[in-house]
């Protein structure tokens, strides 16, 4: 008993300097936000895939080819850019010619824009994604192409619906947009897949979950238990029905079940228009698709990664990454994390709910 006392006595000492750290270490960090101006959120970031990839290919060949074919190859490759470069140009005055534009602004190869879409619940990676969209707008047109590599289980339902409002953006503006699933897109991750003109699915990504799911704990036998009342007071008939601590009636429930049926016509209605090949009485069921069977019924268009999909572009495309960075305080960063870790909780609770399948 002495030894557990001592042991509580170091822990609470412990858990005591770990938390005046923390505070400590959260003035320090709004004492140097003050400065800043409020408007200075974050900024777009953008990085050339080109580079990436010939980089890559550049430290295989080092590693992988003797020196005198790698020095062959250098000059074959000086060779080939030369004259693309030509051919660029040449195909510069003739486009500047037919739009009486000075070639510099006339456009003379594909430009492909690539953003990432990491959702959680509440779709917090919409902001980002607002701003990556813009910037992309501000430049792009009918001739490049918006690439999106989105991975989500879905969430809540005005956040994905504005997470697709984004995304509708780019199409609205006659700019094709490819959707690139590797994972999972479901749910509210197909709300906004479905938007794309086209839909790329790796073999085994998750497509579908085409539904609507709530579900609401109900405490009010246990307060009654304990001789607890819970009063709620309302104007509006149904301002209130299903609730966590009063007495649920069949006609709350009714109510709460008929609005999410009209939340789920609404979905299939979005998913139809987009996608009018899709036969949607048969994939609205809320079941899930891997990418194979996803095809079967039109929920994706191609088998194929990101990856592969980037770099069969590659050699005929300036391939761009853009991201928007945002600034954050010592406690955001820490509410991020703990908020990461649950989503992560979430997302394999919701992948072993929905098929608990494993190899």
């Amino acid at each position: 008993m002495e030894f557990l006392a001592q042991y509580g006595m170091f822990l609470a000492k412990v858990v005591t300097f770990v938390v005046a750290l923390l505070v400590l270490i959260g003035f320090i960090a709004a004492a140097g936000s003050k400065g800043r101006k409020k408007h200075d959120k974050g900024h777009i970031e953008v990085t050339n895939l080109n580079d990436s990839f010939r980089d890559m290919a550049d430290t295989l060949r080092a590693a992988a080819l003797d020196k005198l074919t790698l020095k062959q190859e250098h000059k074959n490759e000086k060779k080939q850019q030369k004259q693309e470069e030509k051919t660029r140009k040449k195909a510069a005055k003739h486009r500047a010619a037919e739009a009486d534009k000075p070639p510099s602004l006339a456009s003379t190869k594909k430009r492909v824009f690539v953003l990432d879409f990491h959702g959680d619940i509440k779709a917090s990676a919409t902001e980002n994604l607002r701003q990556e969209v813009s910037a992309v707008l501000s430049l792009a047109t009918e001739s490049d192409e918006v690439v999106v590599n989105v991975e989500s289980a879905g969430g809540l339902v005005h956040s994905y619906g504005l997470a697709s409002s984004q995304l509708a953006r780019i199409t609205e503006r006659k700019i094709p947009l490819t959707v690139c699933v590797d994972k999972v897109a479901a749910s509210g991750g197909y709300m906004m897949a479905c938007v794309a003109d086209k839909i790329l699915a790796a073999p085994f990504a998750i497509l579908g979950s085409i539904g609507v799911v709530a579900q609401v704990p109900n405490f009010n036998k246990l307060l009654k238990k304990n001789n607890i009342d819970y009063e709620m007071f309302t104007a509006g008939e149904y301002k209130r029905t299903v609730t966590m601590f009063g007495e649920n009636t069949d006609k709350d429930r009714e109510k709460f079940k008929n609005d999410l049926e009209d939340t789920h016509v609404l979905f299939k209605e979005f998913v139809s228009q987009h996608r009018p090949s899709v036969d949607i009485a048969k994939v609205a069921t809320g079941e899930i698709w891997f990418g194979r069977r996803a095809m079967d019924v039109n929920l994706a268009d191609e088998l194929q990664t990101s990856d592969e999909y980037l770099l069969k572009q590659h050699p005929d495309a300036d391939i761009y990454h853009v991201s928007f960075v945002q600034r954050k305080s010592l406690p955001e960063k820490i509410g991020m994390a703990a908020q990461g870790t649950i989503d992560r909780l979430l997302l394999t609770w919701w992948e072993r709910a929905h098929q608990n399948r494993w190899f």
